[in-house]
């Protein structure tokens, strides 16, 4: 199960152009909203949010404080100036117990391949991530895969070939190869060729509510 994060938030009564008054200040506009609340506009201070959105990605759940109010959130889009790459504005969606949702979730490398130990050929990340199905309690964070049964040149591991459990529904096609031990005279540019033993994609976040900046 993903990890809780706690962001305290102001409530936020400047909208549109005006919002970057509160850039300006340190502040970052965000809005939450959900199938069962209205839109909240809140204001959050910079860092602790960066830091939070840092930890938290787009799987672990948030307690966002705004005021004597609480709402559980996952984040959902991420906004960023174009040049300085800094957050210029989050959407979060208010989740309960029995949200269903689809996120992808990046793959961990574990323990070592004896194919790559013994050097016959070179570990071939192909699928650097899976899209997964789950209630919101029990989101995870990343998925582990367990390089130790790629013992010969061409084994691979595929989505099919993973157990999360009956509370975790993957969505990725059972046939996607994860990862691969390529021989060295098969080696191609079309995927990405690697002796690392973690793969970290950004995770996709989905679904969005438009603001007039």
């Amino acid at each position: 199960m993903a990890d809780n994060y706690i962001i305290d938030a102001q409530a936020r009564t400047i909208t549109g152009k005006k919002v970057s008054q509160l850039r300006n200040s340190g502040l970052v506009p965000a809005v939450v909203y959900g199938a069962s609340v209205q839109p909240v506009h809140v204001q959050i201070a910079y860092r602790p949010l960066e830091v939070a959105l840092m930890k938290a990605g787009g799987t672990s759940l948030i307690t966002l404080n705004v005021g004597d109010s609480t709402h559980t959130v996952i984040t959902r889009d991420v906004q960023r100036d174009i040049l300085r790459g800094k957050i210029t504005h989050v959407d979060f969606l208010a989740v309960s117990a029995t949200t269903l949702i689809k996120t992808e979730v990046p793959v961990h490398f574990i323990n070592e391949s004896p194919a790559i130990a013994l050097r016959l050929g070179v570990l071939t990340a192909v699928s650097p991530s899976i899209e997964i199905e789950a209630l919101s309690g029990d989101l995870i964070d990343h998925v582990d895969v367990d390089l130790s049964s790629l013992k010969l040149a061409g084994d691979s591991i595929h989505v099919r070939d993973l157990n999360l459990g009956d509370k975790l529904n993957i969505i990725t096609d059972p046939d996607t190869v994860i990862v691969r031990v390529t021989p060295f005279s098969l080696e191609t540019d079309d995927t990405t060729t690697t002796e690392t033993t973690s793969v970290e994609p950004e995770v996709i976040q989905k679904g969005k509510i438009e603001e007039e900046e």
